[in-house]
C-alpha cells in the first residue's frame, strides 16, 4: 500500500515572517509531510517589503529544514491547492477574533474545493505577535527583533 503524502498550505503575505509564523510552520513540519509557505500577492495591497523580500525571509528561516518549501501566488488559496495536490490548509490562531475571521475563510474554502483546514494555536510566548504590529514597531524606529526571526533585517 502506498501512503499518501500529507501536504499542507500555509498561506499568508509575511510582511514579514514573525516569531508566531515560524513556530505554527516549524509545529506544523510535525503533523504533515511538507509544508507549503505561500506568500500571497495581493497587487491592491501595499507592502513594507518586496515579495523577493519576503520570500528570502523565510527560506533563510528554513535553508535546513527539506519539508518546508517556499512559493508565492496569485488567485484562490483553495485553486492553489487543487493545482498542486494540497488537502490541508494550516492556520494559526492567536485570539477569538482571529478564530471567527478563520472559521468564515474555512467554511468558504470548504464550499469552494475538498479542503481541509487545519488550526493550530499559536503559543502563548508570540500570541501577541502580528505582522502589522511589528511594520507599526520598525517604522517607529523600535527593537523588532524580540519578534522576528534573526533572517528579518531592515537595513
Amino acid at each position: 500500500m502506498i501512503l499518501a503524502m500529507k501536504r499542507a498550505i500555509f498561506p499568508g503575505s509575511f510582511d514579514p515572517i514573525t516569531l508566531g509564523h515560524l513556530d505554527i510552520i516549524e509545529r506544523g513540519v510535525k503533523l504533515f509531510d511538507e509544508i507549503i509557505v505561500a506568500i500571497g500577492v495581493n497587487s491592491s495591497k501595499k507592502y513594507m517589503f518586496s515579495l523577493a523580500q519576503r520570500k528570502a525571509f523565510i527560506e533563510a528561516c528554513f535553508e535546513n529544514e527539506p519539508k518546508v518549501k517556499v512559493v508565492t501566488y496569485k488567485g484562490l488559496t483553495v485553486d492553489f491547492c487543487q493545482k498542486n495536490d494540497v488537502e490541508f490548509i494550516l492556520r494559526g490562531l492567536r485570539n477569538p477574533a482571529d478564530f471567527e475571521f478563520e472559521k468564515a475563510i474555512a467554511h468558504t474554502n470548504r464550499d469552494l474545493a475538498p479542503i481541509e483546514t487545519v488550526f493550530l494555536l499559536t503559543a502563548a510566548k508570540t500570541s501577541y505577535i502580528s505582522s502589522s504590529i511589528v511594520r507599526d514597531v520598525i517604522r517607529n524606529n523600535g527593537d523588532y527583533t524580540k519578534l522576528v526571526p534573526k533572517s528579518v533585517r531592515v537595513n
